[in-house]
């Protein structure tokens, strides 16, 4: 079992493919993981793999990866299991696409490193807003019982901490919008269309970086899928670069 190990962190991950290195960072909330891939429009995972070297992972604390949890922002630590991951596989400079809170944890990589990645796609982005504030905190409850029915070493006090410092922004969480307006790495925008994937939250990461396409309407009717996954490729493949990435 391929496992990238950091401190007391241990990340699993799946390769799949040849060619320039693609991170995949996945859906998922807290139990965000390669599984939750089968649950998306398309299973970004095996229709990549045609063409890229799909880099697949189970975030800290979710299916077969484990670790603490993070003290201080949880935002940097979930990015330097990303980076340490990236490092770990000898690679420089990535393609990274991400789904759900996944494109929040882009968002922080962008903002961080964005030597590191060439071009990202950003699937159904997630944040917090008015209409969907409780449903975040109904979603929270259930991953903390489920969190702390397998690790019963971490008490209740120490969750509630952490949600609060993981919630303590609201639009995707992970950045600003000024660190959006200040990154200029070409994205792929595919707004969400429901409660947790607020088309609102994707038009404004649209609007806000100066290098972004957007791509609407792409999820539904299901007729488009075929199409979205033909314009995310040609998308990835303009902005490969022509030396190799590891």
């Amino acid at each position: 079992m391929p496992l990238f190990q950091r401190d007391t962190t241990s990340i699993y991950y799946e390769i799949r493919g040849n060619g320039y290195p693609l991170l995949l960072l996945p859906p998922g909330g807290l139990r965000a993981g390669i599984d939750f891939w089968q649950r998306t429009a398309f299973n970004a995972p095996e229709v990549f793999a045609e063409d890229f070297r799909v880099i697949a992972l189970d975030e800290r604390n979710s299916n077969r990866s484990s670790g603490p949890l993070p003290g201080g922002n949880p935002w940097d630590a979930y990015l330097a299991d990303h980076i340490g991951l990236l490092n770990h596989l000898g690679i420089e400079k990535c393609l990274v696409l991400g789904c759900c809170m996944g494109v929040s944890q882009v968002l922080r990589l962008l903002q961080a490193a964005p030597q590191r990645v060439a071009a990202a796609v950003l699937e159904q982005p997630t944040g917090i807003d008015e209409a969907n504030r409780q449903t975040w905190a109904n979603l929270w409850d259930q991953w903390a019982n489920e969190l702390l029915a397998q690790r019963p070493e971490i008490r209740a006090a120490e969750f509630e901490d952490f949600r609060s410092r993981m919630l303590a922004h609201d639009f995707v969480l992970s950045v600003s919008r000024e660190a959006i307006t200040r990154c200029k790495t070409p994205m792929l925008v595919l707004p969400g269309i429901d409660l947790l994937h607020p088309n609102s939250i994707g038009d404004e990461i649209a609007r806000l970086a100066p290098n972004a396409e957007r791509l609407e309407p792409w999820k539904e009717p299901a007729e488009l899928l075929p199409a979205t996954v033909a314009h995310i490729r040609t998308f990835l493949r303009k902005h490969t670069p022509s030396t190799p990435g590891s």
